[in-house]
């Protein structure tokens, strides 16, 4: 039992927005990736100025990054979502990304409103960890 997903009633019910309140996790590798943004392999923006499209992206990205690290989704025990201010109002396709990506045990996700982010055109940034 790697990770198991907790979500007690005397929390608010965070699952609708596609995490969990708690994560309990065991294994024998942690896996820790970097921001992902909604670049291609060739650096190219995905969606610029549109919030969906970079949320795929970057779920996508985060998706390449633990693979690579022979982990799964599934192992991903914490994410950490940067979004612009000015988005912060505007986010259901966040809650959308992450309940397709993570329909099952989600991990459990801080969402943090900044400034800015890298560069102008980036709206949201996502890293986490893993165990695995």
């Amino acid at each position: 039992m790697p990770k198991i997903s907790l979500n007690p009633e005397s929390l608010f019910n965070s699952v609708q927005y596609g995490f969990s309140q708690i994560v309990v996790a065991q294994g024998s590798r942690a896996v820790y990736f970097s921001g992902q943004v909604a670049w291609d392999e060739n650096q190219n923006i995905v969606g610029e100025n549109d919030l969906q499209a970079q949320v795929w992206q970057s779920l996508r990205n985060v998706e390449t990054a633990v693979t690579t690290a022979g982990a799964t989704l599934n192992d991903i025990a914490a994410l950490r979502i940067y979004i612009v201010q000015d988005w912060m109002d505007k986010t259901a396709p966040v809650s959308e990304g992450l309940k397709t990506f993570f329909p099952e045990n989600p991990p459990t996700a801080t969402w943090i409103g900044v400034h800015s982010l890298a560069r102008p055109e980036f709206l949201i940034e996502i890293e986490g960890t893993a165990v695995i």
